[in-house]
């Protein structure tokens, strides 16, 4: 399957969450702050990504993470609202590459880029049947 024949630059895809404390760096790293925690932010990038493009799949395909760079230029609090956005920006034949934002209200708080691969689920899954 080519992904060149049915994703195309310029999809996107939007998420909203509500900072939870289950999300922060204090909750995973004793005695650091309860702020949004960078690896939390990377996961509604992949997440915002993914859902750019799932509706174009075919039965049987998914796309899994393959590569981020993704800077974190802010910190966000407890209760604090971010919106993520992932836009695909380049599709080769099994990668699709994508532009990703996060934002609280007008506030930048990430940015960079991120790739997805283009995988058969029953193929992807009998890879991994003998180990």
């Amino acid at each position: 399957m080519d992904a060149r024949d049915f994703i195309k630059v310029g999809m996107s895809a939007e998420r909203t969450l509500v900072v939870p404390p289950e999300r922060t760096v204090g909750h995973f790293v004793p005695d650091m702050p309860m702020v949004y925690a960078t690896p939390m932010m990377i996961l509604e990038m992949e997440m915002a990504s993914s859902d750019a493009i799932r509706s174009c799949l075919q039965p049987g395909w998914i796309t899994v993470g393959t590569e981020v760079d993704i800077r974190h230029l802010g910190a966000s609090l407890v209760g604090a609202t971010v919106r993520v956005t992932g836009k695909v920006v380049a599709v080769e034949r099994r990668v699709i590459r994508f532009e990703v934002e996060a934002f609280e209200g007008e506030r930048k708080i990430g940015d960079g880029r991120h790739a997805r691969g283009l995988v058969n689920t029953e193929m992807f899954t009998k890879r991994f049947a003998g180990r």
